[in-house]
């Protein structure tokens, strides 16, 4: 029987997906791309539920002939 211990070697940090991360790095490459899309993704959903750029109280007539305005 040998008494020799065997230390594991150091553990680099990793990316919450498993991928092994260089120095400096919190996430890898794949998961902050999946972020920022996932960020894209959401802008654009809250956009095409956005009314137009120019809003109009409610009941109000859309044209200005039905306003009663006359431009003649």
């Amino acid at each position: 029987m040998t008494d020799t211990t065997v230390t594991p070697p150091a553990e680099t940090p990793g990316c919450e997906c498993g991928a092994l991360l260089d120095d400096g790095q919190t996430r890898c490459h794949k998961c902050l791309a999946r972020d920022r899309w996932a960020r894209r993704q959401a802008a654009r959903l809250r956009a095409q539920h956005r009314r137009g750029a120019t809003r109009r109280p409610p009941r109000d007539p859309h044209t200005a002939a039905a306003r009663g305005v006359s431009w003649a």
